[in-house]
C-alpha cells in the first residue's frame, strides 16, 4: 500500500469511529474541491487543519454509521489515491437515515492530505442535511 491509500483507509475509519480526530489527517494547509456542490457549498477552499476541525465539530448532529462498498484505488502516483464509497449515517433532529456516493481523489504529502476532490451527489447531500430548498434555490437562480 502507498502512503496514499494507507491515509484513505484511515480516513474512511476516522470518519465513522473517531471524527473527532479526522481533521489530524489533513495539512496545516490543505485545498477542498467539490466541483458538484454549487450552490450548496463553495466548489473550492483553501483552508486550515482548525477551520476543518470546526466543520466536523459543527457536523456533530449528524451521525455517520458505517460506510459501503468501499474500493480504494492507487495511482501510477504514489501521492495520489481514488476512494470510493457509500457513507451512511443519521442526521438529527429525528433520526433519519441517510446514504451518501462519493468518490475522492486524494493527494497526500507525508501521511497528511494536502488536497482532496471530492465528487458526490448534491442531490442526495440536500436530502441528507436539509438542504433542498436552498439547493432549489440556487438553481433558479
Amino acid at each position: 500500500m502507498s502512503d496514499a491509500t494507507e491515509t484513505a483507509a484511515r480516513f474512511l475509519s476516522r470518519t465513522i469511529d473517531d471524527i473527532g480526530t479526522l481533521a489530524d489527517l489533513y495539512a496545516e494547509s490543505v485545498v477542498i474541491e467539490m466541483p458538484f456542490a454549487a450552490p450548496l457549498f463553495p466548489t473550492v477552499r483553501h483552508t486550515t487543519r482548525e477551520e476543518l476541525r470546526a466543520g466536523f465539530t459543527r457536523a456533530s448532529s449528524r451521525r455517520y454509521t458505517r460506510v459501503e462498498n468501499v474500493r480504494i484505488l492507487e495511482t501510477t502516483d504514489p501521492c495520489v489515491a481514488v476512494i470510493e464509497y457509500e457513507l451512511h449515517g443519521v442526521s438529527a433532529p429525528g433520526g433519519a437515515e441517510f446514504t451518501l456516493a462519493y468518490i475522492q481523489i486524494i493527494t497526500v504529502e507525508e501521511g497528511l492530505i494536502v488536497h482532496s476532490r471530492d465528487y458526490g451527489s448534491p442531490v442526495q447531500v440536500a436530502q441528507a442535511f436539509g438542504l433542498v430548498d436552498r439547493l432549489v434555490a440556487g438553481i433558479h437562480g
